[in-house]
């Protein structure tokens, strides 16, 4: 896939394109289209033409006529999605100058993946919402499934990028209360965050989540990390300065000195975050912008069809 600059990829064709080349790409890899059949119903009968395929052939109509018929299917146009970004300093680390599909930072993946299941929900004619946070609700679109409603979240999630601000702090559970209120039929929820906050309750943070399965939802978190940095603190031992980009505080230091300690206390962390989530019954994705974006894509197609 070609390179694309910072400058260009926020703009919103270069994003589209970007998001369909993911989608094309995750499509082609498989062994068989994942719309085959996939969250569909039976739309009516129509008389079978010599040459097609025969594999929707209605054998016990034919049993009954003596005439070849076939099934034509229409998609299911019920499911309600909304997309939730969190949009705090510590989501655009680390900084890269140049993003390509190969070297996203946190808001850059979360953002292409978004795109990208976008793209997907446009295919099945579903309605999307987005809902963009961080210590202000930034921005918030209800659900819906026109080209203009679609072309306008591209554009929105490509500014996104762009507009990363020195020490926008974090406010996940204030926000996420704010977010389930406005969700009033049932709908799939994705949430992409780092999970690191400067809000620092985690019980209220555990509740907020637990809150977006209100109405019967189906929330899925996609917990996104640079996991060789913030989980493995992979750094050479040289002495260097750690910035918190969202308060500004900083520490001096030897990595190797707190290595072991920092993974220790991060890793349990993230283990009561996969408890929690299996608690309250909500998916839980590890997302490391190292890796593609298939596992999301594909946690997408598994999660609505259980949805459905």
């Amino acid at each position: 896939m070609s390179l694309l600059r910072e400058e260009n990829i926020i703009k919103f064709k270069n994003l589209e394109l970007l998001a369909n080349q993911a989608v094309e790409g995750f499509i082609s890899g498989m062994h068989k289209s994942p719309f085959h059949g996939f969250s569909s119903e039976f739309a009516e009968h129509k008389i079978y033409n010599q040459g097609e395929s025969t594999k929707h052939i209605d054998w016990k109509l034919y049993a009954k006529t003596d005439r070849l018929y076939t099934k034509t299917y229409e998609e299911e146009t019920n499911l309600r999605c909304h997309l939730i970004l969190d949009n705090s300093s510590s989501m655009h680390f680390p900084v890269i100058k140049e993003q390509t599909i190969d070297n996203l930072n946190k808001m850059g993946f979360s953002v292409l993946a978004a795109a990208a299941m976008m793209n997907l929900l446009k295919r099945q004619r579903d309605a999307v919402g987005l809902s963009i946070y961080s210590d202000n609700y930034d921005f918030y679109a209800p659900e819906k499934g026109s080209e203009r409603h679609h072309r306008m979240l591209l554009s929105v999630l490509g500014e996104t990028i762009s507009k990363n601000k020195k020490e926008k702090q974090t406010k996940t559970y204030t926000y996420l209360h704010q977010i389930a209120e406005k969700i009033h039929r049932r709908s799939m929820i994705f949430l992409f965050t780092d999970m690191f906050q400067t809000e620092t309750d985690t019980d209220k943070l555990f509740d907020a989540l637990r809150h977006l399965k209100y109405n019967k939802h189906e929330v899925v978190l996609f917990h996104v990390m640079d996991k060789q940095k913030e989980f493995h603190f992979d750094f050479d031992n040289k002495p260097k300065r750690f910035i918190d980009v969202e308060t500004g505080e900083y520490i001096n230091l030897y990595a190797h000195n707190i290595k072991e300690n920092y993974e220790k206390a991060v890793s349990e962390y993230f283990e009561k975050i996969k408890l929690k989530c299996a608690q309250y019954r909500i998916k839980y994705v590890e997302a490391d912008v190292a890796n593609d974006l298939n596992k999301i894509l594909l946690t997408y197609l598994i999660e609505r069809q259980s949805f459905l």
